[in-house]
């Protein structure tokens, strides 16, 4: 690799001209790249969303849920399939696992539903979706309802919603919570009878009309012209216009009228009800960019919807700008840190400039990188940038320190910048590339830990490969520009007296003209740029034995040398104590792991506090709606809440299935919005002690983005509805009072009274009727019925017609009157009406019905807390039969760690390869290796002291650790190696090249260090859930292996390679000096 620095000093100019392109193309590429709050991740799940309005959960299940997870179970790479079945509506999620290509996926899922359409009830016409964190909306506009509410949802459609849309990078803009608009058809039902008609023949006549039809084609002169019959219907007046029989129209024998149709849901923000607005942008589009575009926006439509204020109750710009901008703070006070760190060490201002370039030029390198491969800046990219500002410098520190050890006894400038160079090169590649392959068992990792870090580890490998090119290009260039050898060493004095560039050699003879001078060589030409090209070839020196001294022996020891002098030497006279103490320090630290607490990704530092307030079941709509009033009203009552809105709906909203948002038909959903300055867990909590004085089972959560909720999930199955409620109740007594457990939830809602209608069957057949007809008479004489839709401008509106009877009450149920052929009976002629009790919800997996406890965590010892359940759980007494399964962010923890613990051993075997590669021994790569365990003594000491629990983020620290405790071990052992090949024996080889490889390996570990500082400590209070963990889990292991690398390692390595030594000389075979002289002579 050292040819790369030859090759850099001979094309000067070429390397200062690339230098500046990367630094354009970097900027270029800077503000260029999308930012973004995470990675795009797309979920692995299909979800099948039906509606079958008015139908009890029990009803929906069998006819719609049921039916649709049995025809999904033949799609290919199905992992499960969970079904939620409520009053009028079905969810079905399809899981597969992470990496699988959705576009066919979702093809797949629609052809399965589409094989068992016709067996489903009429009307039901399941939903197919896919999704990922792109498809959540990036702002929520709130607007107050006014008087008259039909002008201003009109208004708002034809000027807001498409000013909004027009917006560049805007993919839509929804409405809800609006009402909208339905044509009711009320029949005159004695008009009808009279006419000899029924209700029939007013949906006959809405299905027989106002289609348009092909009808072929006609030839016109030279043009051929396509034929349409029909027209579609346009007005309520052409629809109270259609002919039921002849001379007579549906205006005729029934009233149609346009009417309010309502809501599927309700917003409140802030004590008002309002309608809401939902931005989503393109996939390809800038958060950021999109969110002020319509922010800047907003003022604009207020005027146009007459002073209307628009409230943005949600926006992920702010928190993405804050995140972005504390991590770039955080690295630039890294950055700043780390070269005060160098020029501490170094003294010497030149030589600081010249390492300090490495850092903004990889940085740079990265970003072209990033754009290259259409990945966007977010906390994940930035934090391994930040993360990384540490490490690049590292390969540029070694080779400048070298060079600048050189200077001290080279003979000329060059000479000392090349060998410096060449002496170190192998090094450094070794252990940039140890640092960097230990990210490729990410590649593996599943789940969302493995999408959301693999940029993040792409990031980091950009960046260290990319300062491995400068260390070995830029800094030879820069190093012959800007550094001065001290006075009085030979290039100095060389300088004085004449050109340091070139070492004049004696004038030879001219070539003759039978036979041209030989090409210079690129080592030549750069060591002497100014000899003739037809000059002779120099002699070849005579062939000199290795030194039994070192070379650089002539440099002065430092103070920091001189101190770790007599260190070195205690340690290689006791090297049994020393590796005894080490194995204690392990030993105690592995103890500590008990008090460590464990997560899964941590406080994500949102201001956005999310709520549910589940009612007694069959809650009406308006009751509802005054306890979402009541609720809302005193959480702004607390300081620091900024917005709260209140959400109430008729059924689970479309993301529901992937986990965003939904609601029961009980349930009310609150998001809170905290003030900028809020102290967010001590709000959290005066938010549950509000929350537990208002009606019903509140639960409190703060939001995640989908992927970093901390509650822990108990999946309760058993064969029978009886003993899946008692096994329910028993796993949900046993971890109730646990400590550490917050509050405790179920899915099995209490049961909701509904009112059962039993068909006496002979009586009804004596009647001349079925079953099926009574009750397709009683839901006539119920609810409304749809019979078609019309285009009403623009919009598709739906037609229904009126119940026949006005229903309110049991008691009326029963008087429904019934027409038979004996006449009119009354319902409780042909069957009993009475008012029972039925589930709010059924939950399924793989189409068994299940229960789930979910446990919220008071502490952020999530793990701490699942073991806990898991142990209640364990003496739990439950029927033979059924089961409980710990689930929700326990099994996220143990399924990422499980699974970074097996990349974390893939990546030591890849250390070691490449180790082995670098030294060609088997024996000496384990020697190294020995620090990756001690690694784990300062980790866990820094977790503890710092009270941050051990997540996700932590263990890829542990992962990057796994190569960056070896880079130093790398560069010291490396030039012991080269000191015993010049004839030193092994206690020799080792205190020297310890004492001259301390002052690298301390400035590589102080830089990383205080680089990592302003990250750990998260001194600007954002953006830190992912990047401070990581940073104290490197932090804490690269102290604790720097000390390993200069006390413990000489220990090792002389006990190791001194008795092999003193083995080999017993038995003839010579020392190591000795070997490889023997193999390069022979070679």
């Amino acid at each position: 690799m050292h040819l790369l620095s030859v090759a850099s000093l001979a094309n000067r100019a070429l390397v200062a001209l690339v230098t500046i392109c990367v630094a354009i193309f970097g900027g270029v590429a800077l503000t260029s790249l999308r930012t973004e709050l995470v990675p795009d991740v797309t979920l692995p799940q299909v979800v099948v969303s039906s509606q079958y309005p008015g139908v009890s959960a029990e009803i929906v299940d069998g006819d719609v849920t049921g039916p649709i997870e049995d025809a999904l179970q033949v799609v290919p790479g199905l992992e499960s399939t969970t079904g939620t079945s409520t009053t009028g509506s079905s969810t079905v999620v399809a899981s597969f696992t992470y990496g699988t290509n959705l576009a066919t996926t979702e093809q797949r899922v629609q052809q399965a539903v589409n094989r068992i359409a016709q067996t489903l009830p009429e009307g039901v016409t399941p939903t197919v979706l896919t999704g990922s964190i792109a498809d959540l909306p990036i702002m929520q506009i709130a607007v107050p309802r006014g008087e008259d509410e039909a002008a201003l949802v009109d208004r708002i459609e034809q000027v807001v919603i498409p000013a909004i849309e027009r917006v560049e990078g805007v993919r839509g803009a929804e409405l809800a919570g609006a009402e909208g608009q339905r044509v009711t058809i009320a029949p005159d039902d004695a008009a009808l009878a009279a006419a000899g008609l029924t209700r029939q023949a007013i949906g006959d006549a809405i299905d027989g009309n106002g289609v348009l039809l092909p009808g072929g084609t006609v030839d016109e002169g030279d043009e051929t012209l396509s034929v349409q019959i029909g027209g579609a219907l346009t007005s309520v007046d052409e629809i109270a216009a259609l002919p039921v029989a002849p001379g007579l129209t549906i205006a005729d024998v029934a009233s149609v009228a346009l009417e309010a149709d309502p809501p599927s849901s309700v917003s409140i923000v802030n004590g008002e009800q309002s309608i809401s607005i939902s931005v989503t942008k393109l996939q390809s589009a800038n958060t950021v960019e999109v969110s002020n575009l319509v922010q800047d926006l907003l003022p604009r439509l207020s005027e146009d919807l007459g002073g209307v204020d628009l409230t943005v109750v949600f926006d992920q710009a702010p928190f993405i700008e804050q995140s972005i901008d504390a991590l770039a703070t955080e690295g630039a006070l890294g950055l700043a840190f780390a070269v005060l760190v160098i020029l501490v060490f170094l003294l010497s201002v030149r030589a600081t400039l010249v390492t300090a370039i490495s850092i903004p030029t990889s940085v740079l390198i990265t970003f072209i990188g990033l754009w290259a491969a259409d990945y966007t800046m977010n906390i994940l990219t930035l934090g391994a940038l930040t993360i990384a500002i540490g490490r690049v410098v590292d390969d540029s520190i070694v080779v400048i320190e070298n060079i600048k050890r050189h200077l001290a006894f080279a003979p000329t400038r060059i000479r000392a910048i090349l060998d410096g160079v060449r002496e170190v090169a192998g090094a450094i590649t070794a252990s940039t590339v140890t640092t960097v392959i230990v990210f490729l068992p990410l590649a593996f990792v599943t789940d969302v830990t493995g999408e959301l870090f693999r940029p993040f580890s792409l990031t980091v490998t950009i960046a260290l490969l990319a300062s491995l090119l400068v260390a070995l290009t830029i800094v030879p260039v820069l190093a012959y520009w800007v550094l001065r050898a001290p006075a009085g060493s030979p290039a100095a004095l060389a300088r004085a007296g004449a050109d340091d560039d070139a070492t004049r050699d004696a004038p030879a003879e001219p070539p003759t003209t039978a036979e041209p001078a030989p090409r210079r060589s690129l080592l030549q030409r750069v060591l002497h740029p100014h000899a003739s090209s037809t000059a002779a070839p120099e002699p070849a020196p005579a062939a000199e034995p290795p030194a039994a001294v070192p070379a650089d022996d002539e440099e002065a020891p430092g103070r920091l040398r001189l101190g770790f002098r007599p260190i070195l030497g205690w340690v290689l006279r006791h090297p049994v104590v020393v590796l005894v103490g080490a194995v204690a320090v392990l030993g105690g630290s592995i103890a500590l792991t008990p008090l460590m607490a464990v997560n899964f990704l941590g406080d994500t530092g949102q201001t956005t506090v999310r709520a549910t307030q589940t009612l007694e079941p069959g809650a009406s709509l308006e009751s509802r709606l005054d306890a979402a009033t009541a609720t809302s009203a005193a959480l702004e009552e607390l300081d620091g809440v900024a917005i709260v809105q209140a959400t109430v709906s008729q059924g689970a909203g479309a993301l529901a299935g992937f986990g965003f948002g939904g609601g029961g038909s009980s349930e009310v959903s609150y998001s809170i919005t905290a003030a900028d300055d809020a102290d967010m867990p001590a709000l959290v909590e005066r938010m549950r002690d509000v929350l537990a004085d208002q009606p019903g089972e509140t639960t409190v959560a703060e939001a995640g983005g989908g992927f970093g909720g901390s509650d822990v999930t108990v999946d309760v199955s058993a064969p029978t509805e009886d003993e899946l409620v008692a096994a329910t109740e028993a796993v949900r007594d046993a971890v109730a009072d646990l400590d550490g457990v917050a509050a405790t939830t179920d899915s099995l809602e209490a049961a909701q009274p509904i009112v059962q209608v039993t068909i006496d069957r002979q009586a009804a057949a004596d009647a001349g009727l079925t079953e099926a007809a009574v009750a397709g008479l009683v839901a006539q004489a119920v609810q409304p019925v749809p019979v078609g839709d019309i285009q009403l401008d623009g919009s598709v509106v739906s037609i229904y017609l009126a119940p026949s009877q006005d229903v309110t009450t049991i008691d009326a149920l029963r008087q429904v009157a019934i027409p038979t052929a004996a006449g009119i009976r009354t319902l409780d002629d042909l069957g009993d009406v009475e008012e029972t009790l039925g589930p709010v919800s059924i939950a399924t997996l793989d189409g068994e019905r299940t229960a789930t406890v979910t446990v919220t965590p008071a502490t952020e010892d999530v793990a701490g807390v699942g073991a806990a359940v898991q142990d209640a759980i364990d003496g739990a007494d439950l029927a033979d039969g059924a089961t409980a399964t710990v689930g929700g962010a326990a099994a996220d923890i143990e399924d990422a760690f499980t699974q970074l613990g097996i990349a974390a051993l893939i990546a030591v075997l890849l250390v070691y390869v490449v180790m082995v590669a670098t030294f060609k021994s088997l024996l000496q790569p384990l020697l190294l290796l020995v620090s990756v365990p001690f690694a784990a003594t300062g980790a866990i000491l820094m977790q503890v002291i710092t009270g941050v629990p051990l997540g996700v983020a932590s263990m890829v620290g542990v992962l990057m650790l796994v190569g960056i405790v070896v880079t130093n071990a790398i560069v010291l052992v490396d030039l012991v190696n080269q000191y015993r090949d010049r004839g030193l024996g092994v206690r020799e080889a080792l205190a020297h090249g310890a004492e001259r490889r301390m002052r690298p390996v301390l400035m590589t570990a102080a830089a990383t260090v205080f680089a990592l500082v302003p990250m750990a400590l998260g001194i600007t209070g954002h953006g830190g859930f992912i990047s401070q963990p990581l940073a104290i889990v490197v932090i804490g292991g690269l102290i604790s292996s720097t000390l390993l690398t200069l006390v413990v390692l000489p220990a090792l390595y002389l006990l190791v390679e001194g008795s092999i030594e003193r083995r080999r000389v017993r038995r003839g075979r010579g020392t190591r000096a000795q070997v490889r002289s023997e193999l390069r002579a022979s070679s």
